[in-house]
């Protein structure tokens, strides 16, 4: 058990049977009350983010959460199959747990995977990835007075907009917080 008093950003607890990271955290201590902490947090299954409160003195459970390096394989059909790289265990994570992941992923692409217990919370991508190119408009000539940009679609299905330079089979880098162009590769 941990103190609220005690939590940092950055730490996990548990508390009603959720698992929380903190963001934020924030004491307000007048001279008459007890110690009210407010906690910024993030649900690890949801990823809903709000706001927790607790007096002070509180306790919850600390979560030990286990990170993992892990290598995308492929895709069976109905799930993502990884590999661990350290002992070479194969997991699979459903579709429905990984939307935004999905559009980025590309075989050998190492991930850390963050676990509890066996249960899968997130899967943490690079910042940028490496894609190739399977759709692309072509440029219109005389559109090159501005820094125009084309509409293209990665290997991934992943649409993105591309500078008019780049064309079909360009790998180019792409940001995996905002899913935007970030180079060519």
């Amino acid at each position: 058990m941990i103190i609220v008093n005690d939590l940092k950003p950055g730490m996990s607890f548990l508390s009603n049977n959720e698992i929380y990271n903190v963001i934020n955290v924030d004491r307000n201590k007048t001279a008459m009350a007890k110690m009210i902490v407010k906690i910024k947090v993030k649900n690890l299954r949801t990823g809903v983010i709000n706001e927790l409160n607790f007096t002070g003195g509180d306790k919850v459970e600390q979560a030990q959460l286990e990170k993992r390096k892990m290598q995308y394989l492929y895709d069976s059909g109905d799930s993502y199959v990884f590999m661990d790289n350290d002992t070479y265990d194969q997991l699979e994570i459903p579709h429905d747990r990984l939307d935004w992941e999905a559009k980025f992923l590309t075989p050998n692409l190492d991930v850390a995977i963050q676990m509890f217990e066996g249960e899968v919370l997130d899967v943490a991508l690079p910042d940028k990835v490496e894609l190739a190119l399977a759709e692309c408009e072509q440029a219109v000539k005389g559109d090159t007075a501005t820094s125009a940009l084309k509409n293209a679609v990665t290997e991934t299905g992943l649409q993105v907009k591309v500078p008019l330079f780049i064309n079909i089979d360009d790998r180019i880098i792409v940001s995996t917080i905002d899913g935007k162009y970030a180079g060519r590769a």
